[in-house]
């Protein structure tokens, strides 16, 4: 496989397009996941507000 962890995090000189691209797909899947729970947060504390006011 590869000779050394050096290498394998050197990618063949790749390596800052290769972790880059894993960067931003990270910061995609965790944005997937969260920004969802907070838009639920946010309505449920509407809906909450307005059984409330009435």
């Amino acid at each position: 496989m590869h000779e050394s962890w050096q290498q394998f995090w050197a990618m063949g000189g790749y390596a800052p397009y290769v972790w880059t691209s894993y960067a931003i797909a990270a910061i995609v899947i965790v944005g997937n996941i969260v920004a969802p729970v907070l838009v639920h947060r946010q309505i449920a504390r509407r809906i909450k507000n307005e059984e409330y006011d009435d």
